[in-house]
């Protein structure tokens, strides 16, 4: 017998059908109905009052900030910038234990508490009803989430912008043409036997990365870079940077030159400690020792405009405090990514305009029992805009003293 032949209709079907299988494949990702959406309920009945004398506040939009850092507003920010990438993929697994999908809110709420407590991801489970595996899986696939979406809350200023930060500056410390403050921190961890080196090995004898940070007025992140081993100097740290790199070319605080009454020129520049060496483009203060009155009214000022980057080191690992406390044998591969998000949250916590519950930040300094670092390198154009800003610093000082 013959073989059947198809007839066209079926073709035509066939191929109507192909088609909308084709188009189907692009449409946008859709969280599934089954999904758990009361997520927030749950977790504040459950953690809100766990604790005799606990410090979680009463009110339930601060204990939203107690618990994830930032309000709720910008809690829905955020999951807009990560939902397509965290609902693109299948879950594996991801499930709480009365069987539902996890929403992306609750997938960004365990990321967040994990990355703003520091706890345990068995604890951080244990506060939303999910294993310490699915801790694990959703704080990773987050931070590679924001890592990406996130880029923009952290960027070295267009020329526009960097007006409105140097005005700042000047106007909250007399510093004209000043871009920012620099500084570093170390993040501390254990090691397997395996991976230990002097390399790691800090001067306090923790195993540590070095994260350096330049921030603006409102100590928000203009530029970071992070993965050198602990046991670096920031001066050396500083060196191998691409911003290093692109000040020495001309590329970065190559913006106006201002020029004193005096007819001095000062050009774009950062300010930074004692660590760091003083170049044309990053002013140090002066030695402690003999100092002159132009001297001590410039190491003041100074002092006072470095204090940002401390202050917001202190912000950075007090908010999300998994930085404070020392890592448990982490990828190290992993742990810049880590420590990169933490920074773009904070960014994006300046940005939303949202105010730190008052007991975040770290009480002390960010780097406790860490001895100040001594670099000896000094540019003599650096060392003569130093000179030009401490005279015109005192000249003003007298100035508003005889009026």
């Amino acid at each position: 017998m013959a073989p059947h032949k198809k007839s066209k209709k079926s073709k035509r079907e066939l191929k109507k059908l192909k088609k909308r299988k084709s188009i189907s494949t692009v449409v946008p990702p859709v969280e599934s109905k089954t999904t758990e959406s009361d997520w927030w309920d749950t977790f504040w009945r459950k953690n809100s009052s766990s604790t005799p004398g606990s410090s979680v506040p009463s009110d339930e939009a601060e204990g939203f900030k107690h618990f994830f850092r930032v309000s709720k507003n910008t809690f829905e920010y955020i999951c807009s910038l990560v939902r397509e990438d965290l609902i693109s993929r299948p879950p594996s697994g991801l499930i709480n234990i009365e069987g539902r999908l996890l929403s992306v809110e609750k997938q960004v709420a365990i990321a967040l508490r994990r990355l703003a407590s520091g706890e345990s991801q068995v604890s951080v489970g244990a506060s939303f009803g999910v294993g310490q595996s699915t801790v694990s899986q959703v704080t990773w696939r987050f931070i590679e989430a924001l890592e990406e979406r996130a880029k923009h809350h952290l960027k070295w200023p267009d020329s526009n912008r960097m007006e409105e930060v140097k005005s700042k500056f000047e106007v909250s410390f007399g510093m004209p043409n000043c871009c920012g403050a620099i500084d570093a921190t170390h993040i501390i961890m254990t090691l397997p036997a395996v991976q230990t080196s002097d390399d790691w090995c800090d001067p306090e004898n923790n195993y540590s990365m070095l994260l350096q940070g330049i921030v603006d007025h409102e100590m928000r992140f203009l530029d970071i870079v992070t993965g050198w081993p602990g046991g670096m100097t920031v001066s050396r740290v500083l060196k191998c940077t691409g911003f290093s790199k692109l000040c020495e070319g001309g590329e970065r605080l190559n913006g106006g030159v201002r020029t004193l009454l005096g007819g001095e020129d000062i050009r774009e520049f950062i300010v930074g400690g004692v660590g760091y060496p003083l170049l044309p483009w990053l002013i140090t203060p002066y030695d402690s020792n003999g100092l002159s009155a132009s001297m001590s009214t410039f190491n003041a000022l100074h002092e006072a405009a470095r204090l940002l980057a401390v202050r917001a080191f202190s912000r950075v690992k007090g908010s999300w405090r998994i930085l404070n406390k020392v890592m448990w044998r982490p990828d190290k591969r992993k742990l810049p990514s880590i420590i990169l998000v933490c920074c773009l949250l904070h960014n994006i916590v300046i940005d939303c305009g949202d105010n730190l519950l008052p007991d975040v930040a770290l009480s002390g300094h960010h780097d406790p029992g860490y001895g100040e670092q001594y670099c000896k390198q000094v540019d003599p154009l650096g060392r003569t805009m130093r000179d030009n800003l401490a005279k015109f610093f005192h000249q003003g000082k007298e100035k508003a003293v005889s009026k």
